[in-house]
């Protein structure tokens, strides 16, 4: 994932109310919920729920799906595990380790072979 990407991602994120839809969206998993759903869950207006949504389509973070006279909603499950990924790629760098992947949550540091460096504009 590129800086650019990420910072529309965390930007589509860092709203409360779209925070929950994305939250719940994770929640529910691949089949997704119908506007309707997210509206009751989240108790927002449908004009504003269709302005959020609009703003995380746009990231990535969710995608549309027309069922019918219905449009479902999902996770972007790839788009969410590069922006971790982004987030966590040089995690405990400085110390010389390296870490794991997620461990129930936590990043594990382990013995590093071989550490690699990111510079503000290189990938």
């Amino acid at each position: 994932m590129e800086s650019k990407q990420a910072v529309n991602a965390l930007a589509a994120l860092a709203q409360e109310t779209r925070l929950a839809i994305f939250r719940l969206l994770v929640q529910v998993g691949p089949s997704g919920l119908s506007v309707g759903e997210i509206s009751a869950d989240v108790k927002t207006s449908p004009a504003t729920l269709s302005f959020h949504l609009k703003e995380m389509v746009h990231a990535d973070l969710i995608e549309p799906r027309q069922d019918g006279r219905f449009i479902f909603y999902s996770a972007n499950y790839a788009q969410m595990n590069g922006l971790l990924g982004f987030l966590t790629e040089n995690c405990c760098a400085k110390d010389g380790v390296s870490c794991l992947p997620m461990t129930k949550g936590k990043c594990v540091p382990t013995p590093a072979t071989k550490i690699k460096r990111r510079t503000a504009n290189k990938p």
